[in-house]
């Protein structure tokens, strides 16, 4: 089993799959860097957020985000965060993305991954511990992305705009506001925003809001209060849009943290 501790020491173990866990504090930070093999992350609480040369991806609990070999990436831990890590050969599974995403944990990769790490790491592939191993490859192929990546556009005045609304994000800004801060017509603008991010401005611009949100409802920051700050009517509106991307009221977020918080003897 390996607890608490770093991949490069056990890198180049012969084995396809190798399982860490670490608990990490709130604000905790790892510098950019990148790995030969390919990343799972899963987090039992607190919430993620990684940053590639690309944009920006926010892993929510119980969700997890898919790294390939060789991307650069820092991480910012938001609350206290129980993290599981899957480092996986790159020839192990030639089907996997070749971007960052953020993906659905089934309820049998949750259990899986829990069980791994406690797996010793030259595993015999023949006994119990190879054939979970296995299992958890197969399981891996048939992860589900969820939009909860923020791309960056590389057109420097349109990076710039979209650097200015995450410092001050809101559910009001339209395209035509956009498109008359660049000079550019509405039809022209919609063109290049989607060709720069692969998203509408609508759907960058929710996500915006969701990434601004987490830190925020993990700090224990009141729903309404989130809701009103990103210009939402009423909190139904955002808590919504928050449970169309999650599956979960934003509640939830607050209620998982102080659980996992909680000493584990007191946990009912």
């Amino acid at each position: 089993m390996v607890r608490n501790s770093r991949i490069d020491p056990f890198i180049d173990v012969e084995r396809p799959l190798l399982a860490l866990g670490n608990e990490y504090a709130d604000g905790h930070r790892v510098d950019p860097h990148q790995h030969r093999r390919a990343q799972l992350l899963y987090g039992f609480s607190g919430v993620v957020l990684a940053t590639t040369p690309n944009g920006t991806h926010v892993m929510p609990p119980e969700r997890g985000m898919w790294i390939p070999p060789g991307v650069t990436h820092s991480v910012r831990m938001l609350g206290n965060v129980s993290m599981r890590s899957i480092y996986i050969e790159p020839h192990a599974i030639e089907t996997m993305p070749d971007h960052c995403q953020v993906v659905e944990i089934s309820p049998l990769l949750r259990a899986l991954i829990a069980e791994a790490v406690d797996i010793p790491v030259e595993y015999d592939p023949n006994d119990r511990s190879g054939a979970l191993m296995a299992l958890l490859l197969h399981e891996l192929a048939r992860l589900k992305p969820l939009p909860l990546s923020l791309p960056l556009p590389r057109n420097p005045m349109l990076a710039q705009k979209c650097q200015d609304f995450l410092l001050h994000p809101t559910a009001h800004d339209t395209i035509d506001t956009w498109a008359k801060h660049l000079s550019m017509s509405r039809r022209a603008f919609t063109r290049m925003f989607r060709l720069e991010t692969g998203l509408s401005l609508v759907e960058w611009r929710q996500q915006a809001c969701l990434h601004a949100a987490l830190p925020r409802l993990v700090a224990g920051t009141p729903v309404t209060t989130i809701a009103l700050d990103l210009g939402y009517k009423n909190p139904a509106a955002f808590t919504s849009m928050f449970k169309r991307a999650f599956g979960y009221a934003p509640r939830e977020i607050a209620r998982r943290q102080e659980l996992y918080d909680t000493p584990r003897d007191d946990r009912r």
